[in-house]
């Protein structure tokens, strides 16, 4: 189900009929975001809201491709909205546009099914970039947060690693393949960490995520923040 709302997304995407819905309390944030979302051709603004219990109506009532939602909305926080919303439609793809840097929101808004962050103050630059991302199936976070917060991995001890039956079936290489992905390394970076080439470390990661079987980057966020590995990564 999921590949193929993927596949659907990709092919809306190529044909220029990606629907994609807003939401935010302050008129002119709206106003911009709108603008920069009906500039490229790719996207299809279908509806907006300014509080949080209209978005949260109009979102399931529409079914965008890409919902994007604010956090501060008046009426019904935006964690509530999200979580209602993906409730109703547990393969929806959210965006979250935010001035929030708190990695404690970030972390919860993930486990949620959060695909996209994108902090306001970037929102120009990253907004179009993040719902593209998101659209493919992808997770996108603002650079100026996966920066500081995903930035680093502390490994945990073997003893440990050994002891948790979810992965206790990786080899230590898919392990560690895994585990560099899930906080946002691309394969370029793995492949000259680990010094492994990009090929073996694509095929790592397949192996990886099938065996636990994930199809999706979301899947594997989630995983991450159980297992803990995001938070040690200072996030």
């Amino acid at each position: 189900m999921v590949r193929t709302m993927d596949q659907k997304l990709t092919r809306r995407v190529h044909q220029g009929h990606l629907r994609i819905f807003i939401a935010d309390d302050h008129p002119v944030v709206l106003s911009g975001m709108k603008m920069l979302l009906q500039a490229d051709p790719e996207f299809e603004v279908i509806g907006e809201a300014a509080d949080g219990p209209t978005a949260l109506r109009r979102a399931i009532e529409l079914q965008p491709d890409v919902a994007v939602f604010d956090l501060s909305m008046p009426g019904l926080y935006g964690m509530e909205v999200i979580q209602k919303y993906l409730a109703a439609r547990p393969k929806a793809r959210v965006v979250v546009v935010s001035v929030q840097e708190d990695g404690a929101n970030l972390r919860r808004l993930l486990k949620l099914g959060v695909a996209g962050y994108i902090l306001k103050r970037s929102a120009t630059d990253e907004l179009i970039r993040g719902v593209h991302a998101v659209a493919k199936g992808g997770v996108y976070l603002d650079p100026a947060i996966a920066g500081q917060a995903l930035g680093r991995v502390v490994h945990a001890a073997p003893a440990s690693l050994g002891e948790t039956s979810q992965i206790a079936h990786l080899s230590a290489r898919e392990l560690d393949v895994l585990r560099l992905a899930s906080v946002g390394h691309s394969n370029k970076v793995i492949s000259a960490k680990l010094q492994v080439g990009p090929k073996s470390v694509e095929t790592y990661k397949a192996r990886a995520m099938e065996k636990l079987g994930f199809t999706n980057r979301v899947e594997l966020i989630r995983f991450a923040l159980d297992m803990g590995w995001l938070e040690n990564s200072g996030l």
